[in-house]
């Protein structure tokens, strides 16, 4: 049922920041549900005033707030709340000029605004909390634009340590999986956490927690990651956005984590069979070499490549059943068997990038459960792919290197300025309508 309320609209400016402001605040205790739908609020909107503008100042007005059902259309969710077919006109023409009504979803939420006499005032649309979209009265005409948005971006610390797995230990910290996915794959090319964690193992991470109006509303990027195990090895990533390509991990001498093959295509699978040339075989209980790697995981489950490459097969071939096959630099080729289906679009001659999404763990062909058979191979000679080692992508040189090592020098000191995890900084953030924010 539709509520209605009479409130009081004030015409107040708004100051549109141009740039971030760091600062060290305490951080707060945050909200993680969304406030419910149909909510009546509490505060007015405040629509952009203009000197001569005084249509708006100090008239009442009624909002109404709805969301978009399944199977909506903006026009069917407003007729819905009873808002006058003028009106709604009004919306869709003004709204269509700045948001593709193509993209609109379940859950999308809106607010209408009317004056005293049933006009049109405002109507605001939230397609995510970090993309809104707004219509303004302005006189005799509407504005419509896509909308700023104000966040407060939390930099964090968390330590843990493993005593089960590194999924285990994250969620232990009632971290999400985008996280612990992201962390392991910073070092996707250095070590495969299915087969190389132990008990006891350490990590630290230093990452963004992105708020918008007290509201968690996702991950931003990992600034630092460390996983030390307890036989002493030590992996470390710096995150660095050179002036030439997107942001990647580097360890402390500058050499780009990320090398031309990762370990495993399966970055959290359970490795049920290694490598082995006299292994009996499950089935038939012959000794036959394996001549890959074999990780069990949920039927479902994402198998990337693990190098860029193209497709060279994707098809049923006998006991691998449905199975993908990549060709490489280097006299590489990839092996990819037992999956329940392919990815959308994937075809013999099919351009991937490493790490791209190729297939679905399943139990296709001689199979005793779901898993993924992966297998690496080289001049048609297979290899075990956790004891191969590969260059890697980059190094930083010169002016870009020591730009790097000096930003790494001022986060070190920041995590050593502490001895207990938590907030580390907050700074607030202007994300304008042409800037785009990807979280995990």
């Amino acid at each position: 049922m539709t509520t209605l309320k009479k409130i009081i609209l004030l015409a107040i400016p708004l100051a549109f920041c141009t740039f971030l402001a760091l600062g060290s605040i305490p951080s707060t205790d945050r909200q993680s549900d969304l406030t419910s739908a149909n909510a009546i609020a509490s505060v007015p909107p405040e629509p952009p005033a203009q000197e001569n503008n005084k249509t708006n100042q100090d008239s009442f007005h009624t909002m109404v707030e709805g969301e978009l059902r399944s199977g909506d259309t903006l026009s069917r969710s407003l007729a819905r709340y009873s808002i006058d077919p003028l009106v709604r006109q009004l919306i869709l023409d003004n709204l269509s000029t700045c948001l593709d009504f193509k993209r609109l979803r379940p859950k999308d939420k809106y607010r209408v605004y009317l004056d005293d006499e049933g006009q049109l005032l405002r109507c605001e649309y939230e397609s995510s909390p970090m993309e809104s979209y707004s219509i303004t009265r302005m006189a005799d005409t509407f504005v419509a634009e896509k909308d700023t948005i104000d966040v407060d971006v939390n930099t964090c610390m968390i330590e843990g340590v493993i005593s089960t797995s590194l999924f285990e230990a994250f969620s232990q910290q009632q971290l999400q999986p985008a996280l612990i996915y992201a962390f392991a794959d910073i070092f996707s090319s250095r070590m495969d956490f299915n087969t190389q964690t132990q008990k006891d193992d350490s990590f630290l991470i230093v990452f963004e927690k992105y708020y918008k109006d007290d509201q968690f509303i996702g991950y931003g990027n990992i600034l630092y990651a460390r996983y030390q195990q307890c036989s002493g090895e030590m992996y470390e990533g710096y995150f660095y956005r050179s002036e030439e390509k997107a942001g990647s991990f580097y360890d402390t001498e500058g050499r780009e984590l990320g090398t031309s093959f990762i370990k495993s295509p399966v970055p959290l699978g359970k490795v049920t069979s290694n490598f082995n040339l006299r292994r009996i075989h499950p089935i038939s209980g012959i000794i036959r070499p394996h001549l890959g790697v074999d990780f069990a995981a949920p039927a479902g489950t994402p198998v990337m490549a693990t190098a860029d490459g193209k497709v060279s097969f994707a098809g049923f071939q006998g006991g691998f059943g449905r199975q993908i096959v990549l060709t490489h630099a280097g006299g590489y080729k990839t092996y990819y068997g037992h999956l329940s289906r392919f990815s959308e679009d994937l075809q013999c001659g099919s351009a991937v990038n490493q790490k791209q999404v190729i297939g679905y763990v399943g139990s296709s062909g001689f199979s005793t459960g779901p898993h993924l058979d992966y297998r690496l191979q080289q001049h048609d000679k297979f290899y075990d792919p956790f004891s191969m080692e590969f260059q890697p992508k980059s190094v930083l040189q010169g002016e870009e290197l020591a730009r790097f090592q000096n930003d790494i020098n001022v986060l070190t000191r920041l995590v050593g300025s502490t001895s207990l995890p938590g907030t580390l900084y907050v700074r607030h953030l202007v994300i304008e309508p042409d800037e785009q924010l990807t979280l995990l």
